[in-house]
């Protein structure tokens, strides 16, 4: 059976609606609910969904550490508590779906931001001593996005989740590689999903002002999150761009977000493939929603991003992308950065 959220809401108010969903027997047949929410919009969040709370209680998040989202999975295991909400932007949902693993008790994802396809997604991103690591967990069992909440978050987060999803063309193509190179089986229905989420987002004329591009954007994240509970892995949406961005964010911490990234690091595979239409698509796209195309734009020199592409394979070790398939030397990659700066005319 296709595993799927037993609801997914996007709209203005959600989370004012919170209590419905918390009545579905689904969601909890007669034991205690906790609210996980973050300490940056954690009062005016716990103000609005105090009204059909009922008896669920408010705990909160310190941040997007394992060690956090361990203290949450311990108080919910002392409460003996029935299922989890997770209410806020991705750090807050990754460290209560963390949680909710530990404790052994289902998890409602509530976004109020759409920085990256994180809000389904089987993967937790934490920080953590040595840096920042992906931990699986089982995905959200409701999900629900308040449009409200996501008109109020930071602009650029909210266009970040553009370039995660875009990603996922290239992450597809890496992955089409990896069985035709490697006979690495590959699952055509979340490819299909992953494409279909990517391919949503990327000739919309309008942009994160409006209602209908918000809702367009909200769901292709949920979708690009399903394809990877479909593949069993993060191969359809992450690939030799999302190698590279984690090789960033070893190297240079605090660079830049998980989607800024993820854009220029999979409009620079297209350029390594030598794909012209694509790469234009996606830097079109890139451009029209004001995100960084080139190093560069993130304060990068080429330098600096060719020791991230050297060091990218590394940091999904077995994984085959364009960059595996290459094996360019640092010399090379220099170049091909250098070329791609000026190809997309910066």
């Amino acid at each position: 059976m296709l595993p799927a959220p037993l609801t997914m809401e996007v709209r203005r108010g959600a989370i004012a609606q919170l209590g419905t969903l918390l009545a579905d027997s689904r969601v909890a047949t007669s034991g205690r609910v906790a609210v996980a929410v973050g300490v940056g919009q954690g009062d005016r969040i716990a103000e609005v969904i105090a009204p059909s709370l009922g008896e669920a209680e408010v705990l909160r998040v310190a941040d997007g550490t394992v060690d956090a989202a361990v203290s949450l999975g311990a108080d919910l295991r002392k409460g003996n508590y029935e299922a989890v909400v997770g209410v806020g932007g991705g750090r807050t949902i990754d460290a209560t779906k963390y949680a909710a693993s530990l404790a052994g008790i289902p998890m409602v994802a509530v976004a109020t931001n759409l920085s990256h396809d994180g809000i389904c997604s089987p993967v937790a991103s934490l920080m953590y001593e040595g840096g920042k690591g992906s931990f699986g967990v089982p995905m959200p069992l409701a999900i629900m996005v308040d449009l409200e909440f996501v008109h109020d978050a930071p602009p650029s987060l909210v266009r970040s989740g553009i370039g995660d999803v875009l990603s996922n063309l290239s992450a597809i193509e890496d992955w089409q590689l990896g069985n035709t190179e490697r006979g690495e089986p590959i699952d055509g229905l979340a490819i299909s999903m992953s494409r279909t989420a990517a391919e949503a987002v990327l000739g919309r004329p309008d942009s994160i002002e409006s209602d209908a591009f918000l809702t367009v954007l909200a769901e292709a994240l949920i979708l690009s999150g399903m394809s990877m509970v479909i593949a069993g892995s993060s191969r359809p949406a992450s690939g030799g761009d999302h190698e590279i961005l984690h090789a960033v964010d070893q190297l240079f911490p605090g660079t830049s977000n998980h989607g800024e990234l993820a854009g220029i690091g999979a409009a620079f595979c297209y350029f390594l493939r030598e794909d012209a239409h694509r790469l234009g698509q996606v830097t079109a796209c890139l451009e029209r929603h004001g995100l960084p195309v080139v190093p560069g734009d993130v304060g990068l020199t080429t330098e600096q991003f060719t020791a991230a592409v050297m060091l990218a394979p590394s940091t999904r070790p077995g994984r085959y992308t364009i960059l595996e398939h290459l094996r360019l030397s640092e010399h090379e990659v220099r170049e091909r950065v250098e070329d791609y700066v000026r190809a997309v005319g910066r």
